[in-house]
């Protein structure tokens, strides 16, 4: 059997077994304690069952098995065993809440856990052209710090259906093609062969996750996603396929939205730690709100024509002139910041004019 025909077959099943395992605990949900109850900060109105993400955990943690069995890649067992606590922690967030500390602390050890198992990357310098870059345990803390961030972004994100899970899966497709386009010998790495089945996770949960949704992913996906889409990216980067800054152009609708909305809280002096719901992409849906169907598919969709339309050019120009990162990075993100300030992102309804105000 060609590498092809294994890694479709691979690649279906995963799909398969995520939508199925999603699908068991949509069914199981009130007795699981998995149904998701609305509040100030949901844009849904009724109880919608929640933690099918675990469909992604499992099908994607099986895949990842069965790559590291194959290859001898030892590092991907440690990044699964670290991975897998970050699940069993969401997941029991999702039943009943755990305290933030206690969510923090993991995240912070998990993180750290991974860069330690990667051992030695690639120093971050603004171009091509610096002789300085940062290295040691400077890069450990930016890094720690960008994951930690990462993991809690993707999960303010994830407040609307489908966004997240298209959100994870553009960014591993499209680093996939660039890897692809860098190197194309990189297929035969389990690296990428993991990118891509955790895509196909993804796609399987998305199934029962499009708006209108009839699960949610919940903290359980939501966290294992992101962590696992932050360890896929430093594995390229530490391979020599792609850059950091291509991984941060990829990533740009979902920084930009919450850093610029948390920011703008912190300014405010409100209490930005506590739940919200005024991001840009969920001031968008409400405003778009013909139907929680209808507000919520139209924000995903434009979400999706932004990475695949503006963003993903981006990226590639990163990969292919390296040297000009910095204004590619720049030129990517300056509309979407200038987008999230016009919509609003973390100031009051009481802001808006009268005529873009949404009443519930």
């Amino acid at each position: 059997m060609s590498l092809w025909v294994t890694l479709l077959v691979l690649l279906a099943t995963t799909a398969l077994l995520a939508w199925g395992v999603a699908a068991w605990v949509l069914r199981r949900a009130e007795a699981l304690r998995l149904v998701q109850m609305p509040n100030h900060r949901s844009s849904h109105d009724c109880p919608t069952p929640n933690g099918g993400g675990l469909g992604i955990v499992v099908a994607g943690s099986l895949a990842g098995i069965a790559l590291v069995l194959l290859s001898g890649w030892m590092v991907g067992g440690l990044l699964l065993g670290l991975a897998a606590v970050l699940a069993a922690v969401g997941l029991r967030d999702d039943m009943a809440h755990l305290p933030a500390r206690v969510r923090f602390g993991v995240q912070v050890v998990v993180c750290a856990g991974g860069l330690i198992a990667l051992g030695e990357l690639p120093g971050l310098a603004l171009s091509d052209g610096l002789a300085f870059q940062v290295t040691g345990w400077v890069l450990f803390g930016l890094l720690l710090l960008a994951g930690v961030w990462w993991i809690n972004l993707f999960n303010f994100m994830d407040g609307i259906d489908g966004i997240a899970g298209m959100q994870a899966i553009f960014m591993l497709l499209a680093g996939a093609v660039l890897v692809l386009w860098a190197e194309p010998q990189a297929v035969h790495s389990p690296v990428w062969m993991w990118m891509l089945c955790v895509a196909a996770a993804t796609v399987g949960f998305l199934l029962l996750n499009w708006p209108p949704a009839k699960i949610f992913m919940g903290d359980v996906g939501s966290t294992w996603l992101a962590f696992m889409v932050f360890a896929l990216a430093l594995l390229s980067v530490q391979a020599g396929w792609l850059s950091y800054a291509a991984w941060l152009v990829l990533a740009a609708v979902f920084v930009t939205d919450a850093t610029v909305t948390l920011l703008t809280r912190m300014l405010r002096g409100e209490r930005w730690y506590e739940a919200h719901r005024s991001h840009a992409y969920q001031r968008l849906s409400r405003r778009w709100q013909g139907g929680r169907k209808a507000g919520h598919r139209a924000v995903t969709l434009l979400v999706a024509a932004i990475n695949g339309l503006w963003l993903a050019p981006w990226a590639w120009a990163c990969v292919q002139w390296p040297a000009g990162s910095v204004a590619f990075v720049v030129a990517a993100y300056l509309p979407l910041v200038l987008a999230v300030l016009w919509l609003g992102g973390g100031r009051p309804d009481s802001w808006l004019p009268d005529d873009q105000r949404v009443r519930s």
